[in-house]
């Protein structure tokens, strides 16, 4: 019986922690649910996507997907065009707390030594918010990198499944390959992401 209880406690304590940034904004009821295969539709026809256990739908080896996005600043920028270089996409919002406590290491560690590097890029993609909101987000962050606008969770939900959640980082080679996959903020895992950049950067 006791063990059942616990049992019981645990998978309470393990839904509420992915809760915490799942892809449901705030005042929503729905909790993220780890899945390995969900069926989508497009175009009429329905298609089965494979899910990894933190909802990425694609894989380190992979080609990254193509996508345009538009900047804080009214650019346009194609990942695609920034072929050649390192890329880094962090997927955020500024309702999800961990993206806040992330995005100033993400600032100190990554793009305040590589920002010059003409071999590098580094894009936050903010899900689903406003221009004003994703602003007032850069600031109260005190991050400088370029963010840009996801309406709807389009561009996301061509890394992973439209309802998961964030944060989320995407590092991607000079050939438009996949090289790593990040999910919430893990020091450790961080870490590694870091090291991984530096390496590819020398």
């Amino acid at each position: 019986m006791k063990m059942k209880i616990m049992n019981v406690c645990g998978m309470a304590i393990l839904a509420i922690g992915i809760w915490a940034c799942s892809g449901q904004k705030k005042g929503t009821a729905n909790v993220e649910v780890a899945t390995d295969s969900v069926e989508v539709a497009a175009d009429a026809d329905a298609i089965s996507v494979q899910a990894d256990s933190t909802g990425y739908i694609v894989r380190v080896g992979e080609m990254a997907p193509d996508f345009t996005i538009t900047l804080t600043d009214g650019k346009q920028v194609s990942l695609s065009s920034l072929r050649g270089k390192v890329v880094m996409l962090q997927f955020t919002a500024s309702w999800c707390g961990v993206c806040r406590k992330e995005m100033p290491f993400i600032e100190k560690d990554i793009w305040l030594k590589h920002k010059n590097n003409a071999d590098f890029a580094l894009i936050g993609i903010d899900r689903d918010e406003p221009l004003d909101k994703v602003l007032a987000f850069a600031k109260s962050t005190g991050v400088t990198y370029p963010l840009g606008l996801d309406p709807g969770a389009d561009i996301f939900a061509k890394y992973a499944l439209r309802e998961s959640g964030i944060t989320r980082n995407v590092l991607v080679d000079k050939e438009g390959r996949i090289v790593k996959l990040t999910r919430l903020y893990n020091e450790e895992e961080f870490a590694s992401l870091v090291q991984k950049i530096n390496e590819m950067l020398k």
